[in-house]
């Protein structure tokens, strides 16, 4: 089995929903406590083994790459300041020389039609895919997700359930079976945002997928799908009978940064998980409720 070495990062949207906050600022840059969505992707692609970084970008962007670039002046002036936690935590965002390749995405087609963007750079192995406004941690989704598909191959897709009646916001898993200990569920297609009435399952696909590069095959006829995007839930669906294809149940903690509420919540909940300022926030929460 192939190992999984190269991870897509789709981020050439226009984050319309976090306007005007988004007018200059990439929504990935958006901070979750002290560093940007974007990073919580990466930082778990690095977990996962991942060793080449794929960033589908769109014009006006440069910033994202730009943060993961070293800044030898700003370096430099923290270590003269004495200040080594904040020159560790710079350095360790840095990618490495090599390590990051940015392509473009000229129109706004679709997730399938992202990723297929990035086909020369993946070129012909396994590969991941991570959507940055989820953030999935304790523990992190993705390097389970390697480990899962180096036992049983294909695709794996990671999976959550959610309200039925929310079936159509997502692409939904249609299972072929139940759910192992490993945490895989067989499946034998997908839906893309199903009506609640004829969704085949409430397991959501949340942002993180392990693929095979014959995955390109289906992107390269640009077929249209769901509000009339080159939708990758298509695509992959186009690999059962050919390859295996499995959800991957994750059971850790889940916050959709791409909605306002999700994005605010998810700050509060990892800054809560922080010993330096869960005594304040703790407090100062108690405060707002006992004055409402």
């Amino acid at each position: 089995m192939t190992r999984i070495r190269k991870a897509v990062f789709p981020v050439a949207g226009l984050g319309t929903r976090f306007l005007p906050a988004t007018k200059a600022i990439p929504k990935e840059l958006a901070t979750v406590v002290d560093r940007p969505v974007l990073q919580y992707a990466v930082e778990e692609a690095r977990a996962a083994g991942i060793e080449e970084f794929i960033f589908v970008n769109s014009l006006g962007k440069s910033a994202l790459e730009n943060h993961f670039d070293r800044d030898l002046f700003l370096e430099q002036t923290l270590e003269k300041k004495g200040k080594t936690k904040l020159l560790e935590a710079v350095r360790e965002a840095a990618i490495p020389d090599g390590q990051m390749i940015v392509v473009r995405q000229h129109a706004p087609l679709g997730l399938g039609h992202a990723v297929w963007c990035a086909r020369n750079a993946v070129g012909n192995e396994p590969f991941a895919v991570l959507l940055p406004d989820e953030v999935l941690v304790d523990p992190p989704c993705l390097p389970a997700m390697v480990a899962a598909h180096e036992s049983v191959g294909g695709a794996v897709l990671a999976t959550m359930p959610v309200a039925p009646e929310l079936t159509k916001k997502y692409g939904i898993l249609d299972p072929d079976g139940a759910e192992g200990a490993d945490g895989l569920i067989p499946a034998k297609g997908m839906v893309e945002k199903p009506d609640p009435a004829e969704a085949p399952s409430n397991q959501s696909l949340i942002g993180r997928y392990v693929l095979p590069p014959e995955v390109f095959e289906a992107l390269d006829k640009g077929e249209r799908g769901a509000g009339g995007e080159i939708q990758l839930t298509d695509a992959i669906a186009q690999l059962v009978g050919r390859l295996p294809v499995h959800g991957f149940s994750f059971k850790g903690e889940r916050h959709d940064c791409g909605s306002m509420d999700g994005f605010v919540k998810a700050n509060l909940a990892l800054g809560l998980k922080r010993e330096e300022l869960r005594e304040d926030l703790t407090a100062y929460m108690r405060d707002l409720l006992g004055s409402g």
